[in-house]
């Protein structure tokens, strides 16, 4: 298990499978708020869900609505249920807030080389923590 330790953005406990991306996600556009999908035509997760997973992202991009996108998402059912991202901004931070999922950034290692889509994750931001069991942990316990 992989450990990391952060700054708290939105407070929480949260556990459930990580859906990672290392490129940064547009709200309007980018997504579709009644089901969590990433519908952004270039974007590498185009036609995967976020919700109930924990988002590892870097960050947000677009416009200043990028957090109504989010905000609608959690009001559809469809929102992440954590989110742990790299660089913060004004619209990243306004997003998890309105999603109200446990959210971490300022990570001791860069989440984006530690955390792969479908390995385990328990947070508990108000810690600062991430734990990270890999896939293949889990497949061997």
């Amino acid at each position: 298990m992989i450990v990391l330790h952060g700054r708290k953005v939105v407070g929480g406990a949260v556990q459930g499978e990580a859906l990672v991306t290392t490129q940064t996600i547009s709200g309007w556009g980018g997504i579709d708020p009644q089901t969590g999908t990433i519908i952004e035509m270039r974007h590498e997760l185009r036609g995967q869900s976020f919700k109930g997973k924990i988002l590892v992202f870097p960050g947000a991009k677009g416009s200043s609505g990028w957090s109504s996108f989010f905000h609608r998402a959690r009001l559809a059912g469809a929102a992440p249920s954590g989110m742990i991202f790299k660089k913060m901004t004004t619209k990243v931070a306004l997003g998890a807030v309105v999603t109200h999922a446990p959210a971490i950034t300022d990570l001791d290692q860069d989440p984006l080389k530690v955390i792969e889509t479908g390995d385990w994750i328990e947070m508990d931001a108000d810690q600062g923590i991430v734990k990270v069991m890999k896939r293949q942990e889990r497949s061997r316990g």
